[in-house]
C-alpha cells in the first residue's frame, strides 16, 4: 500500500480517474489573503464571526452585520484568485466529470475561470443581495435577489468598510476600541421589489437552510456513478452538509484526499481508509503539483491553457 502522502501514487490514481468531486473550504482562499473567521483569531471587532452570521443578529442590528459583510466584500474584491483556484478551474475545463462544491462566498472560483456548470457555491455569494423582512417571524423576504452586485461600498452608510489604510496601520473599523456610530435601519437599502424588506447579503447564515434544488442536484450527481476521487481542500469538515459529502461519495475504490495544513496530524491520519491520501500544506502550493498530470504546468501568470 503506498504511503498516504506519496504524490507519485496519487498521480497514478488521478490519471486513471474519471469522476472527481472536490469539497473546498476557507483554507483555500487563505493564500489570497482572506481571513477564515473560524477558530483561533476569528474575531471581528471582538465579535465572533459566527455570532454575526445569523438572521437573529441581522434583525437585532442590521447595520453592524452589514458592516461585517461590507468589509468582507471589500477584502474579496481586492483579493485575487490563487494558484489553487486556477488549478481547480483548469481541472474542470479538462474533465467534464469533475464537480467542485465550495463553502467559500468570496467569488474567487468564478474569477479564476471555473466553469459555472461545474461548481456549486454551497453558502451563496457575498455579491448576491436578497430581501429580508424584519417583521416576518421567519425572516423570509419576497424572494427578490440580485446577482453580481460589486458596489464598494455597498451603500453610503457602509463607507467605513471600504476604506484602505497604509500598511502597519489599523483600520478604525477593525479597532474594537474605536466606537462606531450605529447605522440606522433607514440607511440600509430597501428591497426594490416589495419596498418592505431590507437588502441583505445573499449568503447562507447559520440557522438557515441551503438551497434545496442545489442539494438535490449534488445528491443526483453523486449517485450517478462511482466517484473515483474526493478532494477535501482547506476545510476542517465540521459544517454540514459539506462535511458529509466525502462519506456520501465513498465506495470501495474511492480515494478521499485531504489537503490542508493539518492533514497529517496523528488524529487526522487515524481516520484514513484504504486508498486515501493526505497532504499537509497550503492548498495553493499543493494543488498545482497534485493535479499536474491532468492540467499541465501553469503559464507565467498562473493560469492554464484551456
Amino acid at each position: 500500500m503506498p504511503k498516504y502522502n506519496d504524490i507519485s501514487a496519487f498521480h497514478e490514481k488521478l490519471t486513471r480517474s474519471k469522476r472527481i468531486l472536490a469539497v473546498c473550504g476557507a483554507g483555500l482562499s487563505a493564500a489570497s489573503g482572506l481571513p477564515t473567521f473560524r477558530g483561533a483569531g476569528g474575531l471581528w471587532r471582538n465579535h465572533r464571526a459566527t455570532d454575526l452570521a445569523t438572521p437573529t443578529a441581522f434583525v437585532k442590528d442590521p447595520g453592524l452585520v452589514w458592516l461585517f459583510y461590507a468589509y468582507r466584500r471589500h477584502m474579496a474584491l481586492n483579493a485575487t484568485p490563487n494558484a489553487g483556484h486556477f488549478a481547480l478551474a483548469a481541472l474542470a475545463r479538462k474533465n467534464g466529470k469533475f464537480l467542485c462544491l465550495s463553502q467559500n462566498v468570496d467569488n474567487l472560483h468564478p474569477r479564476a475561470g471555473h466553469p459555472s456548470e461545474q461548481i456549486k457555491l454551497l453558502h451563496g455569494s457575498l455579491f448576491d443581495i436578497k430581501c429580508i423582512d424584519l417583521n416576518d417571524e421567519d425572516g423570509e423576504g419576497c424572494g427578490w435577489i440580485q446577482h453580481d452586485n460589486f458596489d464598494d461600498p455597498f451603500c453610503p452608510a457602509l463607507a467605513a468598510a471600504a476604506e484602505d489604510v497604509e500598511p502597519d496601520k489599523t483600520l478604525p473599523l477593525l479597532d474594537p476600541d474605536h466606537e462606531l456610530a450605529k447605522i440606522p435601519v433607514s440607511e440600509i437599502p430597501k428591497c426594490p421589489q416589495c419596498s418592505n424588506g431590507l437588502q441583505r447579503p445573499g449568503v447562507v447564515w447559520f440557522d438557515e437552510s441551503l438551497d434545496g434544488n442545489m442539494l438535490d442536484a449534488i445528491d443526483a450527481w453523486i449517485k450517478q456513478d462511482v466517484v473515483d476521487i474526493v478532494l477535501v481542500i482547506g476545510t476542517s469538515a465540521v459544517v454540514y452538509p459539506a462535511a458529509g459529502y466525502a462519506g456520501q461519495a465513498r465506495s470501495g475504490s474511492t480515494s478521499v484526499v485531504t489537503i490542508n495544513l493539518e492533514a497529517e496530524l496523528p488524529q487526522n491520519l487515524a481516520k484514513l481508509k484504504k486508498n486515501d491520501f493526505a497532504f499537509a500544506g497550503d492548498a495553493a502550493v499543493l494543488l498545482p503539483k497534485l493535479l499536474e498530470p491532468v492540467i499541465g504546468q501553469p503559464r507565467k501568470d498562473g493560469t492554464y491553457c484551456s
